[in-house]
């Protein structure tokens, strides 16, 4: 992404929400793979229709990740609740907010919650037309073999909004000798359509577990990319029981070498 740009397996068991906000953040051994994760947290709001952040610290907290990407997050406001801060409070990890929607009452987007350092912060406009309005949150982090940088993005609705986001990202992606993960809830529903096809060119083929919706998971809405592709060791969804409750969309955990 460019400096310029404006702005698992099956996991059985999580801890309750007391252990998620007692236990400190993880810490990998320097010659681990990190493990990475996107998460679309449906503003914290379950398929009960109940609304918990503690909830899904529990979830993220079982996942042991170095860097997780959410979407969809309260972000805080004059009339809105701040589920990230919530969030950095539970897991113990430092929270990058990338809001897509910046208003005195309501701000809400992207976020990155994450133990490693964070060396730099950019946004990108992703937002089409009078379309609800994206973006991606470009974060440079220190994994202690060198910086990688995470795009955490949420792309929109339509087929045409897609293919011009996808476009952007692509075009402001600059920076080859990086280490770079792309990762979020792409929104793309048509397994040959341009916006995959592209990706797959950039970044080469990758598993695509189904994360949508979290009960019955029917669509690989969630995708994680790496570059370069050698840096990917696996990737798998959270299918616990506490994951298909807390959000309509399930967790997709990577490990990528440092």
């Amino acid at each position: 992404m460019s400096a310029r740009a404006h702005e698992a397996a099956t996991f059985d068991e999580a801890p309750d929400a007391s252990r998620a906000q007692a236990q400190p953040a993880y810490a990998s051994d320097a010659g681990e793979p990190l493990r990475i994760v996107t998460y679309n947290i449906h503003g914290a709001v379950g398929t009960d229709g109940q609304r918990s952040a503690a909830r899904i610290a529990q979830v993220i907290a079982a996942l042991n990740a170095d860097i997780v990407a959410l979407q969809e997050v309260p972000l805080g406001g004059a009339a809105s609740i701040d589920v990230l801060r919530e969030l950095q409070e539970l897991t113990g990890m430092h929270a990058v907010p990338g809001p897509t929607l910046d208003g005195p009452d309501r701000r809400f987007g992207n976020a990155v919650l994450t133990n490693l350092p964070v060396r730099a912060i950019r946004t990108l406009d992703l937002s089409f037309g009078s379309r609800e309005a994206r973006g991606a949150l470009d974060v440079d982090l220190d994994t202690g073999r060198g910086l990688m940088r995470i795009v955490a993005t949420h792309l929109g609705l339509s087929a045409r909004e897609r293919r011009a986001q996808v476009r952007r990202l692509l075009e402001a992606f600059d920076t080859p000798d990086l280490p770079v993960i792309l990762l979020g809830d792409l929104n793309e529903w048509f397994v040959w359509g341009w916006p995959l096809r592209a990706l797959l060119t950039r970044f080469g083929r990758v598993a695509a577990p189904r994360t949508f919706p979290s009960r019955f998971p029917a669509f690989a809405l969630d995708r994680v990319w790496v570059h370069p592709a050698t840096r990917l060791v696996d990737i798998r969804v959270d299918r616990s029981a506490p994951a298909r409750v807390a959000s309509d969309h399930l967790p997709l955990v990577a490990r990528v070498l440092r």
